[in-house]
């Protein structure tokens, strides 16, 4: 019974994730991409970081890591699939969820704390929150900005399957608030099943009670369950 985090040449969260995990009683396991995934893996985490340090395109090089193929089986099975970050970004790049991440409308690296609305309470990752909440995460990404063409946006909205957007903290979506100009302010996304998930923001910075703020133990619940 092992969450797999999965470590790329250049991942850096990937220690972070395990220590939020452990602390919510999770067992979690670093797994070198090469190696493959544990027999007993329950979960998957992608974690943030430069994978192959963002050459090409961020988390690229990543999606092609024979692992991957793993990774797919995996959550095609039902087990779950978090990409944070980087992660996300290769979870899109692995078609595990549709668009893509790319560079910020500033062009610029941004490092801050964001508000995010939950967009939809009724699954794995949302479960512990109210529809409408607002929560606080950080970000630290240069290639975040989520893009999909139109219609492709349109069913997965229709589907429920964005999971969070920027917002103020009123919980608008205000260009204002949108950190980076992702599409519809979309700050994470589901795959085909409720049990795959990306989200730009990481959950496992704002975990741990003893560094502050620990709205991100929400979504990483969903492994323990």
């Amino acid at each position: 019974m092992t969450v797999a985090v999965v470590q790329f040449g250049g991942s850096n969260c990937d220690r972070d994730t395990v220590q939020a995990l452990a602390h919510l009683g999770i067992d979690a396991e670093l797994v070198w991409h090469e190696g493959g995934l544990p027999e007993d893996t329950t979960g998957v985490v992608l974690p943030g970081g430069f994978s192959y340090g963002d050459y090409l395109r961020a988390g690229a090089m990543a999606a092609r890591s024979p692992v991957m193929s793993e990774v797919r089986e995996a959550a095609d099975s039902g087990t779950p699939v978090l990409g944070i970050c980087n992660g996300a970004q290769i979870g899109c790049e692995s078609s595990l969820t549709p668009g893509a991440f790319t560079t910020n409308e500033s062009a610029r690296f941004q490092c801050e704390r964001v508000n995010l609305r939950v967009e939809n309470a009724e699954t794995p990752w949302t479960s512990h929150f109210e529809e409408g909440e607002v929560v606080e995460f950080p970000i630290a990404h240069g290639e975040g900005r989520y893009e999909i063409d139109d219609d492709r946006l349109d069913e997965l909205e229709t589907d429920d399957r964005v999971l969070f957007r920027y917002c103020d903290e009123d919980g608008e979506a205000t260009p204002e608030a949108n950190p980076n100009g992702s599409k519809h302010s979309v700050a994470g996304v589901l795959g085909e099943r409720d049990s795959v998930a990306v989200l730009m923001p990481h959950p496992e910075r704002v975990s741990l009670p003893d560094i502050g703020r620990t709205d991100g133990q929400g979504v990483l619940r969903a492994f323990g369950e």
